[in-house]
């Protein structure tokens, strides 16, 4: 199969690259990208990078071709400077990606979205999450596979109240609180979005943290 990533300079998309490369049912991994990404590790011999404009779909949609494309862009609040950047970056951008895939035909689609992800949310980034899972639904995909991870954990996270959260987080689940909310590794979530684009049946599939936990091989 020929895999298609956007987001695969984070932390879960360079996760699934790596998973993808050692995965024998996947010959080709193409990434769309806004900056040169040298090839994952366990990849070379099928990674492709496109540098590209997101604000210009036009210029690249066209490359958009191949069995499955995986979602996993995103930015933070901070990092993007406003609420209308971030929305841009983790709506818009992976809109246009779903939206190029569907018009070339690409059967899969995998999309990860957050947890308690909801159009109708009063806050922001739940409501924002929401439009983008509406959005995508509506395409003609054959299989449309949207996680909903939760708080995610990444190998050597140097940001201070990314470790501090995760620190509560794992206090109050050794006590019974917020079990659902179990920090989970990119890495887990990564292995279930490659198990998901290969095994899951046809259809729309939901997954929340317990799912995502136990579609990870």
């Amino acid at each position: 199969m020929h895999a298609l990533i956007i987001g695969a300079s984070g932390a879960t998309g360079t996760s699934l690259a790596r998973l993808l490369g050692n995965d024998g049912r996947y010959r080709k991994i193409t990434a769309f990208t806004r900056r040169p990404m040298p090839a994952p590790a366990g990849t070379e011999g099928k990674w492709v990078n496109h540098v590209v404009d997101f604000r210009q779909p036009a210029t690249w949609a066209h490359l958009v071709q191949g069995d499955a494309a995986f979602s996993c862009l995103g930015t933070t609040l901070k990092t993007a400077g406003s609420q209308s950047a971030q929305f841009e970056i983790d709506h818009d951008y992976q809109l246009s990606f779903a939206q190029a895939a569907a018009r070339n035909g690409v059967g899969t689609l995998v999309l990860v979205s957050a947890a308690q992800a909801n159009a109708d949310s009063r806050f922001f980034y739940m409501r924002m999450k929401g439009q983008l899972e509406n959005a995508v639904r509506a395409l003609p995909f054959a299989k449309t596979v949207i996680l909903r991870p939760p708080m995610l954990v990444r190998d050597h996270s140097d940001r201070p109240s990314e470790i501090l959260t995760v620190k509560l987080l794992r206090g109050l689940n050794a006590i019974g609180l917020f079990r659902s909310q179990k920090p989970m590794p990119t890495e887990t979530l990564a292995r279930a979005m490659c198990q998901a684009a290969a095994e899951f049946p046809e259809g729309v599939h939901i997954l929340e943290a317990a799912d995502i936990w136990q579609a990870a091989p």
